[in-house]
């Protein structure tokens, strides 16, 4: 078990699901006491919304794969049966999603969920230190870099806990990026990238990935405005290159709505619904091949 206080310190390995529905269920009862743990802790440093956070995940009736408190703080929450899903998303957030803010996360989680409905789940998995919005490391590759490994050997996990699931990633911001920096070797049916800065790549085809690769951006989001640029200083290189919403990418174009940056998984709206379609490998409304 870490500590939910510190932020120096080392995440844990990559998150480790079982391989049968019996070992996933000993694994989550063990992820919830380290959870339990956790609160306690927070509890006696007086850190009492931490605390709080913490025994609301310790909820008997949610289901997480993964937690570990240290360094803003990984978790893996399950929506859905995860062994009986037909289809499943997992959704990979942007920066500035930690602990403090994984109600955020939760909820996106949760409204795609209640609209797959049926046998789909979901997996809201904030599994990579997630750089600060307004920093160095968002405009440039290396929390992506550190994030892919992870997200692969997880997708990879999933997968052998329920083989016969159509698993999507489904990419938020900067999450796009560690998609994109974990596309070769990802095994999945489908990418969707929404509000994404760029993905290091010229073009789809760059992502070296058979599953299809749709993008979406709603009509209010800042994002639109950042340069799509790549641009190499005397140290690092920042920024990421080509708006995957464009149709020289080459990516499948889906309708987003008008929302802004943070409105993708908004109840009703035409992103979720369109998002929903795409996971349980329907084609969305208006697709299109790029704008």
């Amino acid at each position: 078990m870490a500590s939910p206080l510190s932020e120096t310190a080392r995440p844990s390995a990559v998150p480790a699901v079982s391989a049968s529905p019996r070992t996933a269920a000993a694994a989550a009862l063990a992820v919830r006491g380290d959870i339990v743990a956790a609160e306690r802790m927070a509890a006696g440093y007086g850190h009492r919304r931490r605390a709080a956070l913490l025994r609301a995940m310790a909820d008997p009736a949610r289901r997480f794969l993964s937690f570990d408190g240290r360094d803003g703080g990984r978790a893996a929450e399950v929506f859905g049966d995860l062994a009986a899903a037909g289809h499943l998303a997992v959704l990979v957030p942007g920066g500035d999603t930690h602990l403090d803010k994984y109600g955020l996360l939760r909820g996106s989680a949760l409204r795609l969920s209640q609209t797959l409905g049926g046998r789909s789940a979901v997996v809201a998995w904030l599994g990579y230190r997630t750089p600060n919005t307004v920093s160095l490391a968002s405009l440039t590759t290396g929390r992506a870099d550190e994030a892919a490994p992870a997200l692969r050997a997880f997708v990879r996990e999933v997968s052998e806990l329920n083989p016969a699931a159509r698993i999507t990633v489904v990419c938020h911001s900067y999450g796009s990026v560690v998609c994109a920096r974990a596309a070769p070797g990802l095994d999945v049916a489908a990418i969707v990238l929404i509000g994404s800065p760029g993905v290091t790549a010229g073009d789809a085809a760059a992502l070296r990935t058979p599953a299809t690769v749709w993008a979406g951006r709603g009509s209010r989001d800042w994002i639109a405005g950042v340069p799509h640029t790549r641009l190499r200083l005397s140290y690092v290189t920042v920024g990421f290159g080509t708006d995957p919403v464009a149709a020289g990418f080459g990516a499948r174009a889906f309708v987003a709505g008008d929302g802004g940056h943070s409105d993708y998984f908004k109840a009703g709206s035409p992103s979720l619904t369109n998002i929903a379609r795409i996971v349980s490998g329907q084609p969305p409304a208006e697709a299109r091949s790029g704008h």
